[in-house]
C-alpha cells in the first residue's frame, strides 16, 4: 500500500508513518512538506492509495492541496489531518473532496483505530462536525462509515453496540437496493461517470439516483450526506469493518 503524507513536520510525519507500519503490510510511505511537493510526487510517480494531508501548509493551503488531488484524482482517497477539528473546518475539507477528518489532538488509540477505519476505505468524522458548538458534555460519537465492502462477509453490527443502538437500513428510508449502492459510492466522494462506470449505469441513471437518495436523507450535498448518515447511524449489511479502538466511535456496514 502507497501512503502519501502531506505535513510540513517532518517529525509528525515520521510519527503517522509509525503509527501505519503494524497496521499494514506491504507499506510504502510518501512524504511532501507541501501541496506542491505532494502534487509533485503524485504526477512523479502515480496515484497512491491513501493520502494523508494537514491543512496548514505553506504555499497553497491543504484545502487547495484536496482539490488538486481530487480534480487529477478522484478515484484516490485524501484524508484531512489537522490541529484545527472545528465544525466549520471539517465541513469546508469533506466540501474540498476529503474522505475523511482525523483532529490531530486525537489520543494515540483514537488515532489508531481512526487509521484502521481509513485503511478498512472507511470514512471517519470527530464529533465536532455534529455540533453546533464546542460542548463535551454534549458530545457525539465520531462516524465511522465504510465503502469499500465485500459481497461474501456477513452483515456487521458495531462493537459494543446493543441491540437497542439506532440504526438504520438504506431499506428503511424507502431507497432500493441500487439507490443504496449509488449512495456508498457518493459517501466515498465519487463522481457521476464514476459511479456509472463502476455500477454500469447511464448517466442520467446516476443523477435521477443520486437526487433520489439525497432526498431520502433530506440533503443536498454529498457533505450533508455523510453528516446525516452519521446521524441516523446509517448501515449497509454484508461488509466488513474495523472498528476505533475507541469507544467514542460508531460504525455502519456497506456492500457493493
Amino acid at each position: 500500500m502507497r501512503v502519501l503524507l502531506v505535513d510540513d513536520h517532518t517529525l509528525f510525519r515520521e510519527g503517522i508513518a509509525l503509527l501505519l507500519r503494524p497496521l499494514v503490510q506491504p507499506l510504502e510511505t510518501w512524504e511532501a512538506g507541501s501541496c506542491e511537493e505532494a502534487v509533485a510526487l503524485i504526477q512523479a510517480r502515480g496515484a497512491a492509495d491513501l493520502v494523508l494531508i494537514d491543512l496548514g501548509l505553506p504555499g497553497a493551503s491543504g484545502l487547495e492541496g484536496v482539490r488538486r488531488l481530487r480534480e487529477a484524482h478522484p478515484e484516490m482517497p485524501v484524508v484531512v489531518m489537522s490541529s484545527a477539528d472545528d465544525k466549520d473546518t471539517v465541513v469546508e475539507a469533506l466540501d474540498a473532496g476529503a474522505m475523511g477528518f482525523i483532529p490531530k489532538s486525537s489520543t494515540s488509540a483514537v488515532m489508531i483505530g481512526a487509521l484502521q477505519l481509513i485503511l478498512a476505505k472507511g470514512i471517519y468524522l470527530p464529533p465536532s462536525v455534529f455540533l453546533a458548538a464546542r460542548n463535551p458534555a454534549s458530545a457525539v460519537p465520531a462516524v465511522a462509515l465504510p465503502v469499500a465492502p465485500t459481497p461474501s462477509a456477513p452483515a456487521w453490527t458495531a462493537p459494543g453496540s446493543t441491540a437497542g443502538s439506532p440504526q438504520r437500513h438504506p431499506a428503511d428510508l424507502g431507497l432500493t437496493p441500487r439507490q443504496a449502492e449509488v449512495l456508498h459510492l457518493l459517501l466515498q466522494g465519487k463522481p457521476a461517470k464514476l459511479i456509472g462506470r463502476q455500477l454500469d449505469l447511464s448517466l442520467s441513471t446516476v443523477k435521477a439516483h443520486t437526487s433520489a437518495v439525497l432526498r431520502a436523507l433530506n440533503v443536498t450535498t454529498r457533505t450533508q450526506a455523510i453528516i446525516a448518515a452519521g446521524r441516523l447511524g446509517l448501515r449497509f449489511d454484508d461488509a466488513p469493518s474495523v472498528q476505533a479502538a475507541s469507544n467514542d466511535s460508531l460504525s455502519a456496514s456497506s456492500r457493493r
